[in-house]
């Protein structure tokens, strides 16, 4: 009780969305910071940028001499910016290409924690946003200049703001001024990064909120008038001009040749079966790994409160849509994994149960070896010993993260664990990103 207690005071507020978000600095910044350009897609968004700052064409971005079309612009346009703050074109420090994704991450946390505070309080609504910020998903895309990073704070604190809003129409109480338009100003931001994501997302959790409520008439309430009117004005202007300047090809190949072979079939050797997301969501998640069984139980035995049905709403609909879809890419499911934290917060109450608490053990043992060992098998693997000693240290770590973490679960300290777990396994993170594997140098062409 002496953490939830300080949790609570911490989380007041302002405090515990920007403790949250400085959870997913400390997480991000080793490896925003270390990291080689990664291949393929980070790369050739980096270079795609540095061209518009170099031919001043803000409207088509180019990679080399072809269009690239596969992406709206609103990413270039922050990486853009943040060169242009931060560092110089020429310099090609790919740092200041990365700063986006890191500032997307924060928001997701920060957003994470403001809704969940609304539902559990503010000392839970912290530990949520904590959470999120720390884990493995998060805070590896949040050091990958790529769309992933913005992607998923621009819809966490979409539906962050659209649960708030929910919940308020419940109470029949005012949700606060600014509730509606961060609603808006997040899903503006999700389709001038990645289109069609984010109003899926928040479209498939209204479909299913009205289906198990029956209640619609909160939903009229959103805003919609002004709300369209200010995508349309932030997205508009950009789209009629990239229809012009390429004689209407963008929306061929953004579509046609980019969104349309990822929901027929494998793209790019990415073809995986349904069920590949959840079998590596306690990976994905770790370190919070040990409360998913619980969330489990709280989604079931909880479903009638607003805070789980809201959150189910949130993460089924679209879940299912991402297992079926046959493309698969491991950050894909990101922007729902606020609801997933959410719900591992609501189940810390359930890990009193005995089969909760050997299962997340169980789990969590899995997922703390399996990082432990990637880092000394990667340096193994790729005849790289400079990686090894930090490599160990990161095991180390990682191992403690687990140990820390099941031996206070099996005492029924749900609290404690997940605060040791999470903060050993932001140190391992640091590591095993920030220090082994930049030293992978065979892995780095």
């Amino acid at each position: 009780m002496r953490w939830e207690a300080l949790l609570e005071r911490f989380g007041r507020g302002w405090r515990g969305p920007a403790l949250a978000a400085l959870v997913a600095l400390v997480a991000g910044l080793p490896a925003l910071v270390a990291l080689p350009p990664l291949d393929r897609d980070e790369s050739r968004f980096a270079e795609a940028t540095a061209q518009m700052l170099e031919g001043g064409d803000f409207v088509s971005p180019k990679f080399q001499e072809a269009p690239r079309f596969k992406k709206p612009v609103g990413i270039y346009w922050l990486q853009a910016a943040s060169v242009a703050v931060t560092s110089r074109v020429e310099a090609r420090q790919i740092w200041a290409y990365r700063l986006p994704s890191l500032l997307g991450a924060m928001l997701a946390a920060a957003a994470c924690a403001w809704g969940a505070a609304a539902f559990l309080g503010p000392g839970r609504g912290l530990l949520a946003g904590g959470i999120l910020g720390a884990s493995f998903l998060l805070s590896t895309e949040a050091a990958i200049a790529a769309t992933d990073g913005v992607l998923a704070g621009a819809v966490t604190l979409s539906m962050a703001a659209l649960g708030r809003l929910y919940l308020a129409a419940r109470d029949d109480r005012p949700a606060g001024p600014a509730v509606r338009p961060l609603l808006w100003a997040g899903m503006a931001l999700a389709i001038l990064v990645k289109g069609p994501i984010g109003p899926m997302v928040a479209i498939l959790t209204l479909i299913a909120l009205a289906v198990w409520d029956r209640r619609l008439r909160w939903m009229a309430k959103l805003g919609w008038g002004w709300g369209l009117i200010a995508i349309a004005l932030v997205i508009g202007p950009w789209a009629m001009a990239v229809t012009v300047a390429s004689d209407g090809a963008f929306w061929g190949a953004a579509i046609g040749g980019d969104l349309a072979p990822k929901l027929l079939r494998g793209e790019e050797s990415h073809g995986l079966p349904p069920g590949f997301y959840a079998v590596l969501t306690p990976l994905m998640l770790f370190p919070a790994t040990l409360l998913l069984p619980a969330a489990a139980v709280a989604a079931w035995r909880g479903r009638d409160e607003p805070v789980v049905r809201f959150a189910l709403c949130w993460l089924v609909p679209a879940w299912i849509v991402f297992e079926i879809v046959p493309t698969k890419l491991i950050h894909y499911p990101l922007p729902l994994y606020g609801a997933l934290a959410w719900l591992a917060v609501r189940g810390l109450g359930s890990l009193s149960g005995r089969t909760s608490r050997l299962v997340g053990a169980a789990l969590m043992t899995a997922a703390a070896l399996a990082f432990a060992a990637v880092g000394i098998l990667a340096a193994q693997a790729l005849a790289a010993p400079a990686a090894l000693p930090t490599a160990v240290v990161a095991a180390i770590l990682y191992l403690a993260a687990g140990g820390l973490g099941v031996l206070l679960l099996l005492r029924q300290r749900a609290f404690e664990a997940t605060l040791a777990a999470g903060a050993a396994a932001l140190i391992g993170h640091a590591v095993l990103l920030g220090f082994t594997a930049p030293a992978l140098r065979p892995l780095w062409l």
